[in-house]
């Protein structure tokens, strides 16, 4: 079976950590502070492959974490930045958020063909050595900026085939024998249904032009309600710019032909009704044994609907090739393959993952303070430095944490807590 359906975690890389370092060299008085940045992290970036058409490399490895950048180094070395993490993945693929279903990106869309990749998270930057500050009063400071935590989330990623057309029928019709005399694919083919087990793509090469034609495993009536197969793969058709229902017209399955094609648009209607939209081609296939009163119905079932109809017995190659011109020659007055616009603006999300809520809790006495913008500060303190800690107040009070500490009836005295540092309330 394709795998065609995953959720995946991603996280970018970590900046590094500024350094704290000094100047200390023979002869050279007040070397002053000389610590490097930190690098920056990695990016999530993703790439199309287009030899890959499953997700099956995620099916065992869901977590995808980018490199660290290096800290800081003395002498203002510049910690070095880190790779970014390139992530393959099979055309067509497209990127959701697994909350509400909505399109990140189509990673068969415009941009992504001029640039070839989608870069989704970017990594945290690097935070600054000692060196950055230095003032007139703040002559040696012993404290740097730790580096800015890669931002992570799920991600969905669903899989919908580039082809641009679709074999659609009941079981046993002949749809991957026709694929098999129209391409070099070699689905497999027996006289029992569902031979076909997921979705097959072959490259057509017809005089009018080459298309990519997709297999679509059989469909029977309750399909769109998990009967047989089920219609899971019908989301590889979504794209397709022409349908074809391939219908076995001898009615040997002790079917009616004008009923299977019945049945097959009603399966396409309960799974997408824009799918009925699309130009369709019927293929009546097994004229060997089809009788004439068949053939006279379908024929008129398809001049009532204006539709296309090619009669053909595929095993013996007869009508294909009339089939494959007639697709090929159709096309070429058809848009391109449809894109999935964006449904979710990336930045929406990264805003998102970027949360700014102070959250103040009262326990025992303590001021429990949480604020993502402070966990970068907290680990640069040192507070055994006097002007390490002083800066530290000040970034507290531009923060609004003081404000937000008096507004929950903080005291003189009263014990806060950021992040494991312990201290008492003092204005």
């Amino acid at each position: 079976m394709i795998f065609d359906r995953v959720t995946i975690y991603v996280k970018a890389g970590n900046g590094g950590n500024g350094c704290v370092s000094f100047r200390r060299e023979k002869y050279v008085s007040h070397g002053g502070p000389d610590g490097g940045d930190g690098g920056r992290g990695g990016d999530i970036i993703f790439r199309v492959d287009e030899g890959k058409n499953t997700l099956l490399d995620f099916k065992y490895r869901r977590k995808f974490i980018a490199s660290n950048g290096e800290d800081g180094k003395n002498s203002r070395f510049h910690g070095k930045n880190a790779e970014n993490l390139i992530i393959p993945l099979p055309p067509g693929t497209l990127i959701k958020d697994p909350k509400t279903g909505k399109i990140i990106k189509d990673m068969s869309d415009s941009d992504v063909a001029s640039s070839g990749s989608f870069t989704l998270l970017k990594g945290g930057k690097g935070g600054f050595g000692n060196t950055h500050f230095a003032t007139p009063t703040r002559q040696t400071p012993n404290f740097a900026k730790a580096g800015i935590k890669g931002q992570e989330m799920e991600i969905a990623l669903e899989l919908k085939m580039l082809a641009d057309v679709g074999l659609v029928g009941m079981p046993s019709a002949g749809k991957s024998t026709i694929l098999s005399v129209l391409s070099s694919a070699k689905p497999k083919i027996a006289d029992y249904h569902f031979t076909t087990l997921s979705p097959i793509l072959g490259v057509v090469e017809a005089k009018a032009g080459g298309y990519v034609l997709a297999d679509i495993p059989g469909l029977i009536e309750g399909a769109h309600e998990g009967l047989g197969l089920g219609h899971e793969f019908l989301r590889h058709i979504d794209r397709c710019r022409i349908l074809v229902n391939v219908v076995d017209a001898s009615g040997s399955e002790g079917r009616d032909p004008l009923d299977d094609i019945a049945t097959i648009n009603n399966e396409l209607f309960q799974y997408n009704p824009e799918l009925l939209k699309r130009p369709m081609i019927i293929a009546a296939n097994k004229i060997d044994m089809m009788s004439d009163e068949n053939k006279k119905r379908l024929q008129k079932y398809a001049d009532e609907k204006n539709l296309e109809i090619f009669f053909m017995c595929a095993g013996i190659g007869e009508g294909v090739r009339e089939l494959s011109e007639a697709i090929a020659a159709r096309l070429k007055t058809l848009p391109p393959l449809k894109v999935f616009e964006p449904e979710l603006d990336i930045s929406d999300i990264k805003d998102e993952l970027q949360d700014d809520e102070i959250t103040i809790t009262v326990s025992n006495g303590v001021f429990d303070v949480k604020a993502e913008r402070l966990v970068n500060v907290v680990n640069s303190i040192n507070f055994s430095d006097r002007e390490s800690t002083a800066y530290f107040q000040k970034v507290l009070r531009r923060a609004g944490i003081f404000d937000a500490l008096e507004k929950k009836g903080i005291k003189e005295g009263d014990t806060v807590n950021i992040y494991g540092a312990e201290f008492e309330y003092y204005k």
